[in-house]
């Protein structure tokens, strides 16, 4: 069969128009979608710089349905609906693009990270942990553990709060031995209550080994040793209080005088308090050595003398209402109703402030119930501060 090349000079130009025309035609289509996405993902953005979360969030929707395979629009409507609070239209945002089988690695990090952003901001703890757990050892890895950590610390998980701690004070994101020492102070607390004192002495023991500088375990463990029935073992671990941590001494001044007391080393502890009240006028040392003086008959009457000197230091309205309370007045019978005038106008000066969030309580508290900062209560009182 003789082969005719006419036909092949023929269809040689048929075949370049149509291929031609088909290239033009997708070209055009590529430009069309191309002018679609950015000017819906410029307009999203336009809004959000505005300030309007709901019509950005229009846009970017139409920007994610041009272009469903874009990951950054996914990032980007993902967070608006967080910061809106819709969590459960985050989660659904993210955990779409975590079914990907194409999303590069880095992207599959991301994503991950805001899934476990997603569950944290809606109050869905066990989740959020789960989520967070799968971040170990990628970029988000820091964030994660401190997520963790809060998480840990908020449900009283002390053993996976310490976990959690040992493993970034060993990748040096800080130290935590501090905090390592609270979570054992937790714990031992925990023991006590279940009648269990020696293995709280156990975990006392290691609270002060791990940070010996603290105060807590120290104050702790006197408390503890004070319930064993051992008052020269807490006036030994409160004299290394005062030694290793002096500021802290006015939250263990009454017990050190119980304990002087109990001993019968009430001139010791006496003559330690007034040194220390030497360097660093303080009201509740000022009780305490108060309350030893009146206790000794040779000393009780000039006893309340030391909130007037206390006056020449400070000027404190504490200290003058508690002179006050057995001053003799010439009107003796308006003494009872001035009285509880100034012990109502002091009230709030008695109160212990926390140095992060100003939250005040009546008592001393080593995290804070407002903001959960640890130690960020100082031993004075607000009206010495």
């Amino acid at each position: 069969m003789e082969f005719d090349l006419t036909w092949i000079l023929l269809g040689l130009p048929v075949a370049f128009v149509l291929g031609w025309l088909a290239s033009r035609f997708d070209l055009r289509q590529l430009r069309a979608e191309n002018r679609r996405a950015p000017k819906a993902y410029f307009k999203g953005l336009n809004f959000l710089l505005n300030e309007q979360q709901d019509q950005a969030i229009d846009a970017f929707i139409e920007a994610v349905q041009n272009d469903p395979d874009t990951s950054e629009l996914h990032f980007a409507l993902g967070n608006l609906f967080r910061r809106r609070g819709e969590y459960d239209r985050a989660v659904r945002v993210h955990e779409h693009l975590l079914s990907r089988g194409d999303l590069s690695r880095t992207d599959r990090e991301r994503a991950q990270h805001a899934l476990a952003l997603d569950f944290l901001k809606a109050g869905l703890l066990d989740r959020a942990e789960d989520a967070l757990q799968r971040l170990e050892g990628t970029p988000f890895e820091a964030q994660a553990r401190l997520a963790l950590l809060a998480i840990y610390e908020r449900s009283r998980d002390w053993p996976h709060a310490a976990s959690i701690a040992r493993k970034m004070h060993a990748a040096d994101q800080g130290d935590f031995s501090t905090r390592q020492a609270h979570y054992l102070c937790e714990q031992a607390l925990a023991l006590i209550a279940q009648g269990d004192l020696p293995g709280a002495q156990a975990l006392l023991d290691q609270a002060v080994a791990a940070a010996p500088e603290a105060a807590r375990a120290r104050i702790e463990l006197a408390r503890l040793q004070r319930l064993m029935g051992q008052p020269a073992a807490v006036l030994s671990t409160l004299k290394t209080l005062g030694e290793r941590n002096p500021a802290a001494l006015p939250l263990a001044a009454p017990l050190m005088v119980e304990a002087a007391t109990a001993t019968g080393r009430t001139p010791e502890v006496h003559a330690l308090l007034h040194a220390h009240y030497a360097q660093a006028p303080s009201l509740d040392v000022l009780e305490s050595i108060v309350a030893m003086e009146a206790a000794d008959e040779a000393t009780r009457s000039s006893a309340r003398q030391r909130y007037v000197e206390h006056l020449d230091k400070e000027r404190s309205l504490v200290a003058a209402a508690k002179w006050l309370a057995t001053e003799k007045l010439e009107h003796e019978e308006f003494h009872p109703q001035v009285q509880r005038a100034l012990d109502h106008a002091v009230k709030p000066l008695t109160r212990y402030r926390c140095a992060a969030c100003g939250f005040e309580a009546r008592q001393h508290f080593w995290q804070c119930p407002g903001c959960q900062t640890w130690d960020s209560y100082p031993a004075r009182r607000v009206e010495e501060l």
